[in-house]
Formats: structure tokens, sequence, C-alpha cells
């Protein structure tokens, strides 16, 4: 399951215009993208393993733990509605680079952080910038490859970079901070987004394109996630406070992204039937898989005292089989349509959900890592086909706004869904995490249903 999803630019400049005395080199444009997008999909799961250390070095408590993985997030997915038009604005090629630059500097800030808000501020600055590499990334490839062929090939191994990002995440997030310290996972970066920034010297100049841009819808959009994450997480009158801040700034944001001629969400996308089933269900998804790693990444620490990096191995079972699934849902959804796919895919994780309500405390932790594996499959197996579902339903100059709405819903459904299960597990964590699994199964039973009404063409 990647972890972002295809996010499509606009149009872009042919190979090497504008690109002066520079050799073009599509195979290394091609590795400078890759390694920025797995980079970005990294840092969204290698600090979940990290956070019992994270934890007992600044003294915090559960709250505290949740603004470290939702401060990137929720930063990385509210503009992520944006950054596909600045990143057209500006260029693709000027976008990668200083996202990447604002990246690796925010990653040197995170290591060195000397207290629990410093960490967090730069994790929100990382996922500014994780913002901006995404698009332009896969701009860079386009842009690379002329032959439809070649770039279709180039952007499936893009495609898998994330994935194996995503499956190695727990992995190398345990095992840097078992045998340096949990600042490791940041420093790590700093070598990567060197490499980057030298791969990039021949890669051509992007031309700029006139890309129109909803400041105030993209404005209130983040009041208005943030609010709500903030109100989970902290509860109390400051959290009642923040939920009537995003009340006052979601009514905004509807009201502005219906008058706007541009707007980040053009909300007459959710007239079909298809673009809605399939946002809830890449929704759905993401609450399951990405919080539910979360609150087995402490569960295994905290409850059972497994090392970081034993923890992270326990992950390797369910996230090793990801990018395998993603090919095979894919090939199933252009032979039969994405409606099965999606339906076994939601069914199964349904199952592997309620199976996990067996787990306790004193369950051994290599049946609960065999456990994950239904639960992580099914997810899956949904995520292709509900991402060609979503591109079959919408025009083809719709397709990079269609999909940045689909992937900024995936990344905000998962920020959410981490404030909140981390809220229920901080009050009696087993009993916290069953609830967290039926509501994570409730989720995609909805989306299931509304999965059942779509037509079973293949998809293209």
């Amino acid at each position: 399951m990647s972890t972002n999803g295809t996010v499509l630019g606009g149009e872009l400049a042919a190979p090497g215009r504008g690109s002066g005395s520079r050799t073009p080199s599509p195979a290394l444009t091609l590795a400078a993208a890759l390694l920025g997008f797995a980079l970005i999909c990294l840092d969204a799961s290698v600090v979940n393993v990290a956070l019992p250390a994270i934890g007992s070095s600044f003294g915090s408590g559960m709250s505290g733990l949740q603004w470290v993985v939702d401060a990137y997030t929720l930063a990385f997915a509210s503009l992520m509605l944006s950054t596909g038009a600045f990143s057209d604005r500006v260029g693709a090629s000027r976008a990668y680079v200083l996202g990447t630059v604002v990246f690796t500097l925010a990653s040197v800030a995170c290591g060195l952080a000397p207290n629990l808000p410093t960490l967090v501020a730069a994790r929100v600055v990382q996922g500014v910038a994780a913002a901006a590499v995404l698009p332009a990334s896969l701009a860079l490839v386009r842009q690379a490859y002329t032959d439809p062929a070649r770039r279709a090939r180039a952007v499936a191994l893009w495609a898998a970079g994330g994935s194996v990002a995503v499956a190695l995440g727990p992995v190398v997030g345990g095992a840097l901070t078992t045998a340096w310290d949990w600042r490791g996972i940041f420093f790590v970066n700093v070598p990567v987004g060197v490499v980057i920034l030298v791969l990039l010297v021949r890669a051509p100049r992007s031309e700029r394109r006139p890309a129109p841009l909803d400041l105030p819808g993209q404005v209130t959009a983040v009041l208005a996630l943030t609010g709500v994450a903030f109100a989970v997480i902290e509860g109390g009158t400051a959290g009642w406070a923040a939920l009537a801040v995003a009340v006052v700034a979601g009514v905004a944001f509807l009201r502005i992204e219906a008058r706007s001629p541009h707007p980040v969400v053009p909300l007459d996308l959710f007239r079909n039937r298809t673009v809605t089933a399939a946002v809830s269900a890449g929704a759905a998804v993401s609450v399951a898989f990405y919080s539910l790693v979360f609150v087995f990444s402490l569960f295994f620490q905290q409850v059972q005292g497994r090392s970081a990096l034993y923890a992270g191995l326990l992950f390797l079972p369910m996230t090793g089989l990801i990018a395998v699934t993603n090919v095979v849902a894919g090939k199933l959804a252009g032979r039969y349509g994405p409606r099965l796919p999606m339906l076994v895919g939601q069914a199964l994780a349904v199952v592997g959900l309620l199976v996990l309500l067996s787990v306790d405390a004193g369950t051994p932790s290599a049946l609960v890592a065999v456990l994950l594996v239904p639960m992580a499959l099914g997810c899956a197996l949904t995520v292709p086909p509900l991402t060609a579902a979503m591109m079959d339903a919408v025009p083809a100059e719709r397709a990079g706004l269609a999909a940045g709405v689909l992937n900024a819903a995936r990344q905000v459904a998962g920020g959410l869904g981490i404030a909140a299960f981390g809220a229920l597990v901080s009050d009696g964590f087993v009993g916290g995490m069953r609830l967290s699994l039926v509501i994570s199964a409730g989720l995609l039973a909805v989306t299931f249903a509304l999965s059942c009404r779509l037509g079973g063409r293949p998809a293209s």
C-alpha cells in the first residue's frame, strides 16, 4: 500500500527546455525523485517505534507523542491540496530542490531538538517540505520520460520506492533507536538529502506554469484540521475552544470552496458516488492501517516490554507483503474492475481487525505480528483499485486534482485516527486498543457498503 497513492502534476515542460548546458539524465532524475518520495514516506512510519524513547527522553505523556506524529502528518496532508499548483507555478525542479533542502534542515532541527515543543515545531516544517516534495517528485519523473511505456515503468518504480520505505520504516526506526538513539532516525535523512541534491545537478529545469492557488480555502482547511486534532489530543477547556475554531473554520472552508473559481477541494466531485466511495474507503483504510501501526508500536514496547528493534521487526511480516499485494490488486482491478478487489480487501481487513480483539498483554508478540497480517493485506488490496476507480470517475483534466483530494483525505484520516486512538489508549491501553479496533472495523464496514454500489467494469 503506497503511502500516498499517486499525485499527478499539471502540464510539464519538455525535458531539457530551459536547462542551459545541462545534459538531461532520466535515470538520475528518477533516482533523485524516487529517493525523495521514499524519504518522506519513511518519515511517516519510521517515528512510530521511536516514540517510547522520545517520550522517555523528554518526560512526555501520550499527548506529546501524538503530536510528534500528527505535526508531520497533518501539515503534510493539509498542504498537499495546494502544493501541486505551487510546483507548477515555480517549476517542479525548483519546488523539489526547495522542498528537499527544507526537509533536510528540518531533520537536523528534529535531531538536535532540546525539548518536545521544538521537536514538534520541526516536525511541522518537515511536513510542509514533504508536501512540496511529493507532487514535484512525480512531476520530475513525468518530465524526464517522454515515451509513455518508459514513463509508466518509471512511475511504477517511483511508487514502489514509497511502498518499500513504508515497509522498512518500523525496522529502520527500531534499529537506529536501539543501536544509536531516537535522534538517529532524523539525522539519517541528512546524507540522503545531500545525495538527492547531487543527483539533481543534471536534471533539466522545469518551466513555470500558471496555476491558480486558493489561499483562503487552504488556510481554513489547515485551521479546521488542526483544531480538530488539538481538541481530540488535548481535551479540556482548550480542546473545546479548539473544536469551536475548527467548526467555524470548517464552515468557512465549505463556503469558500462553493464559491471559489479554483477551489482546492471542488465540492462537485462528491456528487459522483464513485468518488465518494473511493475517498471514504481510502480514509477508512488509513485510519485502520496507520493509526493501528501507531497503537501497536506502543503496545509492543510499553505493554509487552519489547525493544524498539524487536518491535520494528514484528511489523515486517505485515509491511513486507504490502508491495506484492499492491501489484496483485492492480491486476485484479484491471481484469475484474475495482469493486471486487475493494470489497474483498475491505472484508479481509474487517475480519483481521476483529481477530485482533483477542490480543491482550499476555499474547505472544510473534503471534500478534502474524495476526496483524490479514488487516494489512486487506488494506493493501483495497488502495490500488479505489485509486483506479477514482481516476476513472473524473475527467482526465481533473485527474491531478482528484488524486490530490484522495491522498490528502487519506493522510488527514490517518492523522486524526492517531489523535483519537492515542486518546483512547491513554485511559487504559488494552481496552482502548480494542475500542480502536472496533471503530476501525465499523468504518470499513460502512465503506464496504458504499463500495457495493460501484460499477463492476474493469478499471483503465
